[in-house]
């Protein structure tokens, strides 16, 4: 049949045929551009090659559809992002929080501290009086019970100043203990080098004061060894003996100082046998803790 065009002959499957290759066949057209594509690329590309290749991939158009705002986003997204970054900003560093919270801390110059430091001061002045003129001459032993009085006093009223009015610092914690043995040793030590008082008697309260100081800083890893109403009343007993035994006392005062000093030693020496029971049993609680959290993590 003549005169009929392909496209008539063959339906509407002739006419796609018609309109573009058939499935699976190049034609000489698209065979000369896909191979003008591959030589473009491998040379690196010139002029339309070059627009090829630098056209964005599906995945790039994506992933910008994906990072740039959606129309549907609204004002409040926005906003609550630019408020994030704004918190990023102003965020304190790690630093400034060290530095504030320094700040928030009691200074060192408090009126504990500040009575603390008095007792340290007071020690020299207590020994020289004690020891001016032979150490024999009843006004200047007056002047020195004065000074171990107000040091006592102040070791009364330090410590509930710092724990009533949160003014506890790191350098009250040392030097408050230090204070108190000091301004005791010195007078004991005192009393016993003018013959005042037996050696021995010294030798039992500082070594109970320091074996006692020793023993805590032991067990301190097991727990804190708190103080008792016996050590409180041993306290008060040797400040008021070594008081009455600063002051040139005589007649049934004197006599009354020796018992006075009999009670300290004796409250001396039971709560020191006290506190080494207390460390004994937490150390043993410390140590049947530390087994038992052991055992359970190798389980």
């Amino acid at each position: 049949m003549t005169g009929v065009p392909a496209s008539a002959a063959g339906g509407p499957s002739g006419a796609r045929r018609a309109k573009g290759p058939a499935s699976g066949g190049l034609t000489p057209a698209s065979g000369r551009a896909l191979a003008r594509e591959a030589r473009d690329t491998a040379a690196g590309g010139s002029g339309s090659g070059r627009t090829r290749r630098d056209a964005p991939s599906p995945e790039d158009v994506r992933a910008a559809a994906s990072s740039s705002p959606s129309p549907s986003s609204s004002p409040e997204d926005t906003g609550s992002a630019g408020t994030a970054e704004a918190q990023g900003a102003t965020r304190v560093p790690r630093g400034g929080k060290i530095a504030a919270a320094a700040v928030d801390q009691a200074s060192v110059w408090n009126i504990a501290n500040l009575l603390t430091m008095l007792r340290l001061l007071l020690v020299p002045a207590f020994v020289m009086l004690m020891l001016a003129d032979g150490g024999y001459d009843p006004a200047w032993r007056s002047l020195a019970w004065a000074a171990f009085a107000i040091a006592m006093i102040t070791d009364l009223f330090d410590g509930h100043l710092a724990r009533t009015y949160n003014l506890v610092t790191d350098f009250g914690k040392i030097a408050d203990p230090i204070a108190d043995k000091a301004i005791m040793g010195a007078a004991l030590i005192c009393l016993s080098a003018l013959g005042d008082l037996p050696w021995w008697v010294t030798g039992v309260i500082l070594g109970r004061e320091l074996g006692i100081t020793l023993l805590r800083f032991l067990v301190i890893r097991y727990g804190v060894i708190p103080a008792s109403r016996g050590g409180k009343l041993k306290t008060l007993t040797q400040g008021v003996a070594v008081g009455m035994y600063v002051l040139a006392l005589t007649g049934w005062l004197a006599t009354l100082r020796w018992w006075v000093m009999a009670a300290a030693v004796v409250l001396t020496v039971a709560t020191g046998l006290d506190y080494v029971k207390q460390a004994i049993v937490l150390r043993r609680q410390g140590i049947a803790e530390r087994k038992a959290a052991l055992e359970e993590t190798e389980e």
